[in-house]
């Protein structure tokens, strides 16, 4: 039980020209002599999917026995090590719905919308497309209704001129989007890390987008449109309180002095060889960590509870230069079984694990109520192909990181027998773990065995 002198509604907003400032947990928001499970501290589970195309190198990701051993973790999970008594890896899943149904050609490249929904696309380029529903949104539907924000959809590769037919008779929405509100609607994942922070941040009282844009022409901080009364808010906290809405301040205005940064780029061809447009960061590092920081931020807030993010769009030519080579990402995945090769392109999967480890190590390092943001979050790491050289769909490498609220132990890995368990399984626990209970989704057959 907490006992506090004031109580505060979990949902004050501060309000400015154009801005609405969701505040993080408060120990002034917890009711005096109230039971813990019925306040505010009685933290919500959270749900992150991400997606990264082309598999992991073979032989460079897969644990030994079934304990994650921060010291002894395969290479590409190295970056891993901080957080790995909250990590369970997965290897031997069957994305079954990355292959193309019996009797028709094509999938692979253009099926990133079955990775949340464990089921195969409709190979369609109109109007007739259809894809099952993603379990982000179905989460969201179950814990998202009392937040600002449902979800959140974010992306770092533009889909650019999203032309009706991306390849083999596949629609580009099936690539586009990771998150699929019905069957016949993805959800649009939002590449500029200013559009995502002004959907955080910006009023909804505000009437018109003139009017927030106004606000961001004044080239200040969102706080100076609240600086009276957030030191008139201040005054009625304790020094513990103070001291998180200081924090809290301080990361929303370091994210806007990045974002100012980003917004003086003019677009065009970047040094990793991707179109990018103007007023969306150069670099995929910088423009993932803001992406990630934004997630934290909105989490932190209660503003939203559900978010995904799509790392690339299939036959990327990207390359990443924090990774350590030049090697383009799809050209990578294809190693032709070259050992030199292999260990090439685990450089980019190792780079890829790290910017999870930097998303999982951001919410550990926010406290909430008893614990972190990470002990309530769970995060979904995978991807759609095992060997990607062949464009085998068996073998595929899935990581969760975060609690869940208690509802998953870390620590640990969990190998499947070849080709025997779908990644529909996988999805049909996690939901589980929401408190949605299906008997099944796309191409599940079960709960996934030993994982809760």
């Amino acid at each position: 039980m907490f006992i506090t002198k004031k109580y505060i509604s979990r949902r004050t907003v501060l309000r400015g020209a154009g801005v609405a400032l969701s505040l993080p947990l408060l120990d002034s928001m917890i009711p005096a002599q109230t039971p813990l499970a019925q306040t505010a501290a009685n933290t919500k589970v959270r749900f992150s999917g991400l997606f990264v195309p082309h598999g992991m190198a073979p032989g460079w990701w897969i644990p030994e026995g079934p304990t994650l051993d921060p010291k002894n973790l395969p290479t590409i999970l190295q970056p891993l090590a901080n957080v790995a008594n909250q990590t369970v890896v997965m290897s031997g899943l069957w994305s079954k719905c990355a292959e193309p149904p019996l009797g028709v050609t094509g999938a692979d490249h253009w099926v990133a919308s079955g990775f949340m929904a464990a089921e195969k696309p409709k190979k369609a380029t109109g109007a007739d497309i259809n894809n099952g529903i993603t379990i982000d949104q179905l989460i969201a539907q179950k814990i998202g209704q009392e937040s600002l924000l449902p979800s959140l959809q974010q992306a770092i590769e533009d889909p650019g001129a999203n032309s009706s037919n991306c390849g083999e008779g596949y629609s580009c929405a099936y690539t586009n989007s990771i998150s699929w509100a019905s069957h016949s609607v993805p959800l649009p994942m939002e590449l500029n890390p200013q559009v995502v922070f002004e959907r955080l941040f910006g009023d909804v009282q505000a009437k018109t987008p003139e009017q927030r844009a106004a606000r961001r022409n004044q080239d200040k901080s969102i706080l100076d449109s609240i600086t009276q009364s957030l030191a008139s808010f201040k005054q009625s906290l304790g020094p513990g309180d103070k001291q998180r809405i200081e924090e809290y301040a301080d990361s929303v205005r370091e994210i806007e002095r990045r974002l100012e940064i980003a917004s003086k780029s003019a677009g065009g061809i970047n040094q990793e060889g991707i179109p990018v447009p103007a007023g969306v960061p150069d670099s995929f590092d910088e423009h993932i960590k803001l992406q990630f920081d934004l997630q934290a931020l909105a989490y932190q807030a209660d503003i939203t509870r559900v978010s995904s993010l799509l790392y690339a769009r299939d036959l990327t030519g990207r390359n990443f230069p924090a990774s350590g080579t030049n090697t383009s990402f799809h050209g990578g995945s294809h190693h032709a079984e070259n050992p030199d090769r292999i260990k090439d392109y685990s450089l980019i999967n190792k780079y890829h694990v790290a910017c999870l480890a930097y998303f999982a190590e951001k919410l550990k390092s926010i406290k909430e109520g008893n614990g972190t943001l990470l002990d309530s979050t769970l995060i979904l790491y995978g991807t759609n192909m095992g060997d990607s050289n062949q464009h085998l769909h068996y073998d595929v490498p899935h990581i969760l990181v975060g609690g869940a609220n208690g509802k998953l132990k870390g620590g640990r890995h969990l190998p499947f027998k070849t080709k025997t368990i779908t990644t529909g399984n996988l999805m049909l626990s996690i939901l589980n773990m929401y408190g949605i209970q299906q008997e099944s989704i796309g191409d599940s057959t079960g709960s996934l065995p030993g994982l809760v």
